[in-house]
């Protein structure tokens, strides 16, 4: 009989030893997006990182992305649960976390949510994001659409936007007609275009301008600005107006910026943004910016947790 019981206890303390050995070590949380399986891009690390960033500071939500190779034989479910019981994500005692992890080699995803945004991000919730907006994405091998598509959903319905986006979808999708787009005029007065116009022209025209004057860079902006001057300009201008916009700033600035270019001040500034990491220019300082190469979104290190907790709500998902 005694022999019967030291076989089972040595039996359990094997699969004990065993489990533990091959669970996943939890990663460091080094920032709001660590991609421990490289699989995005530097550009997509640092869009999300302000994205989350900008999310926190309106609400308090801590919403955090981690993308680790392999979890081995574990469940996506546990893994998730280890990893935000570590990172403590939300604020202690509203616990208004959310964690989003991708594991390519296993092709499994989840959406942990914490106690506090059960409500607001319920599992039939995440359970819709995994399946309509991230799965298309991830089969099509493109993962940098499926996070950042992922991630936009879940913080449109922490915000309360998500379910008019729903119901906007049913309402197309269930329409007898064909889909289509209309704008209808800006019916403002004179000085609520000018002073709309003052704001939203103020903004682009900062932003166009340290595009068009910083080397590198610059070609981000560019392409970065163009929905933003394709869309805002309507509210103003309408929409042939906004058409005018946007051709000159799609033909001028790239015109502005190659003219510029030759310019020996502006080879100079190229120079010493790749040499020392930062230049003047017309007494701004410019940097060179850049994300840490591997594991976070650069600019993010100070990101830590709140001390929130989960409550296993969320919804998990493959492809």
């Amino acid at each position: 009989m005694r022999t019967i019981w030291a076989t089972l206890v040595s039996l359990a303390l094997a699969t004990l030893v065993a489990a533990s050995a091959h669970a996943t070590d939890v990663p460091f949380l080094t920032g709001r997006v660590v991609d421990n399986a490289e699989i995005l891009k530097p550009v997509t690390r640092e869009k999300l990182t302000d994205v989350l960033r900008a999310h926190e500071q309106a609400t308090s939500n801590q919403v955090a992305i981690l993308t680790v190779p392999s979890i081995g034989g574990e469940s996506i479910e546990e893994f998730a649960t280890r990893v935000f019981d570590n990172w403590k994500l939300g604020q202690k005692g509203k616990d208004n976390g959310v964690l989003v992890i991708v594991v390519p080699q296993d092709r499994k995803m989840r959406i942990e949510v914490g106690y506090g945004l059960e409500g607001t991000l319920p599992d039939v919730a995440a359970s819709r994001i995994i399946r309509n907006v991230m799965t298309p994405a991830f089969k099509a091998g493109d993962y940098d659409k499926g996070v950042s598509d992922g991630v936009n959903a879940i913080v449109a319905q922490l915000e309360g936007k998500g379910e008019v986006a729903a119901a906007a979808d049913t309402s197309s999708s269930t329409s007898g007609g064909s889909p289509s787009m209309h704008f209808n005029e800006p019916n403002l007065a004179w000085p609520e275009r000018i002073l709309l116009g003052a704001f939203i022209f103020g903004i682009l025209s900062v932003f166009t301008f340290v595009g068009v004057m910083t080397p590198g860079v610059g070609w981000f902006l560019y392409v970065f600005l163009i929905p933003f001057w394709a869309m805002f300009p309507i509210m103003v201008l309408g929409v042939r107006g906004a058409m005018v916009l946007l051709g000159t700033y799609v033909i001028g600035y790239p015109i502005t910026k190659l003219i510029l270019g030759r310019q020996p001040w502006y080879q100079k500034a190229a120079q010493d943004l790749k040499t020392k990491g930062s230049a003047s220019i017309g007494g701004f300082v410019m940097t060179a910016g850049g994300s840490s190469g591997g594991s976070s979104s650069g600019g993010d290190g100070g990101f830590s947790g709140g001390g929130g907790s989960s409550g296993g709500g969320g919804s998990s998902g493959s492809w």
